[in-house]
């Protein structure tokens, strides 16, 4: 198996504007990999680098090994799929696949465009133009386009993003058939958390031109590395703590003048000051303390809002020390929301929670990043 696509100190400045900041990382031949961030943090200006469409302003691109950094884009075993599908309304949905192989001078490209086509499963569509499918049928059509040139590499920027919410999550698990068919590289960028997490083996998290943290999605999802990915990664509930003595297996903190354990294991806090945190959908609402199960911990306070969303019912807690908490309960009887007002008690596992530093800043927050793209 040859090398795949490494990327090592790699910046890109656009005058005084840092887009991307010594980013090094590597990527596995056959991966489905997602750089998630919003708009503005880099992952478009880096998926363009390795495209050849932007050149590095330092540092190095190679895939399977061959240093790639200064050639052209058709010089490059590298494909893309965007947004806008750039189908050309003129030619058939067959003459769209085959073009790329027509530049080649390939002869016969009838049995490779409906290998093709069956793929994207749109096998009998050859004959149409574009304007005869529908969104999803022409973002299959210019994966199709893509894939016929085998590329090693397929770079997916923002593919499903015109897309109505139903048929993007029809798309997602389609394109995630589509890559372990064909067993090529495919680098995806959004600003999606759901899309990336959906799809890709390993996700990258980027902020500022930087990756803020790397691994599997649940791996992310379960343990983040800093106040940011907790909060763009779906929603956390941080709650600045102080302390982390050790006792056992477990570090105990302070916030607001309430004690609290995690496990040591579940820190990624190096100093005094800390965050600690607990995802909305680990929390349980109680009518009291009295009610909690024993090794439970929790907190009392208010209902202040409720959001009815089907799984679940989405609940903000307000404390006596006026943080806002949020709380996702599972809809697993037929009682409403609880009514503004009621006073609840809120319970976690501290199995479930994490401890972050404080440093990076984020303040006590029930909110997730707002992505403005």
């Amino acid at each position: 198996m040859s090398e795949g696509l490494r990327l090592t100190g790699v910046t890109k400045r656009f005058g005084p504007f840092t887009a991307v900041d010594e980013l090094t990382l590597t990527i596995p031949q056959g991966a489905f990999f997602a750089l998630l961030g919003a708009s503005g943090c880099g992952k478009t200006t880096t998926l363009r680098m390795v495209a050849g469409l932007e050149e590095p302003t330092a540092g190095q691109v190679t895939l399977g090994g061959k240093d790639i950094t200064r050639l052209r884009p058709y010089q490059r075993p590298v494909n893309t799929v965007f947004q806008s599908y750039a189908l050309f309304p003129h030619l058939s949905i067959a003459e769209n696949v085959a073009f790329g192989l027509r530049r080649k001078g390939v002869k016969n490209v009838t049995p490779q465009v409906e290998e093709m086509l069956s793929l994207v499963e749109l096998a009998g569509f050859g004959a149409r133009r574009p304007a005869q499918l529908s969104g999803g049928q022409q973002q299959r059509v210019a994966l199709a386009r893509a894939l016929i040139n085998h590329p090693q590499v397929l770079l997916l920027d923002e593919p499903l993003g015109a897309l109505d919410l139903k048929l993007r999550r029809q798309m997602q698990i389609e394109l995630k058939r589509i890559q372990t068919e064909v067993g090529i590289t495919f680098v995806h960028v959004t600003h999606d958390q759901e899309e990336a997490m959906t799809m890709a083996d390993t996700v990258a998290v980027m902020n500022a031109g930087r990756i803020e943290q790397l691994g599997a999605p649940a791996e992310i999802y379960e343990f983040p590395a800093t106040p940011f990915v907790a909060n763009f990664l779906g929603q956390s509930n941080l709650l600045a703590a102080s302390g982390g003595a050790r006792s056992g297996d477990d570090l105990l903190v302070t916030a607001h003048g309430a004690r609290f354990s995690v496990p040591a294991a579940r820190s990624r806090a190096t100093g005094d000051e800390v965050y600690l945190g607990v995802r909305p959908e680990k929390m349980r609402l109680f009518e009291s303390a009295d009610a909690v199960p024993a090794g439970l911990q929790h907190v009392t306070g208010t209902v202040t809002d409720s959001s009815y969303v089907g799984v679940s019912t989405q609940y903000l807690v307000r404390t006596a020390w006026d943080t806002e908490l949020a709380v996702f309960a599972p809809n697993v009887g037929v009682d409403g929301p609880l009514p503004n007002g009621t006073e609840v008690t809120v319970a976690w596992n501290p199995a479930h929670a994490f401890l972050l530093d404080r440093a990076a800043g984020a303040g006590d927050s029930t909110h997730a990043l707002v992505d403005a793209a």
